[in-house]
């Protein structure tokens, strides 16, 4: 069964930086556009940032620009979010998921396949 894992999210404070880790099984990532979404408790689910298949293209929501930086390593099959100067509002349960479509597609929410998510919580 083909499987996302995310990892990497804690409880960490204000201006702090985490990488969460997004990882494939059953599949490889090389030919997917693959994009990081959050949802808050209450809130709708934002997509944050994706990244095309080869890495060339990236898309970041105007919530995280400038703070968050997306990556890939298809060799490792692992997507990355880097995410520097966390705010509180940046609390959410964190989702990687992949899509056969572009980002500028993607993003919407129109993926294939979807993690089971990763707790981040921003707080002193």
């Amino acid at each position: 069964q083909v499987q996302l894992v995310e990892s990497g999210g804690e409880s960490v404070q204000p201006g702090g930086s985490l990488r969460l880790s997004c990882a494939a099984s059953r599949f490889t990532l090389d030919t997917y556009a693959i994009g990081w979404f959050r949802q808050a408790p209450g809130k709708e689910r934002e997509g944050v940032s994706c990244i095309s298949s080869s890495g060339g293209s990236t898309y970041y929501a105007d919530s995280v620009k400038g703070r968050f930086t997306i990556s890939r390593d298809n060799a490792k099959n692992t997507v990355y979010l880097q995410m520097n100067s966390l705010k509180p509002e940046d609390t959410a349960v964190y989702y990687c998921a992949a899509s056969r479509r572009p980002c500028t597609v993607a993003i919407r929410g129109n993926m294939d396949y979807w993690g089971k998510g990763t707790l981040v919580t921003v707080s002193s």
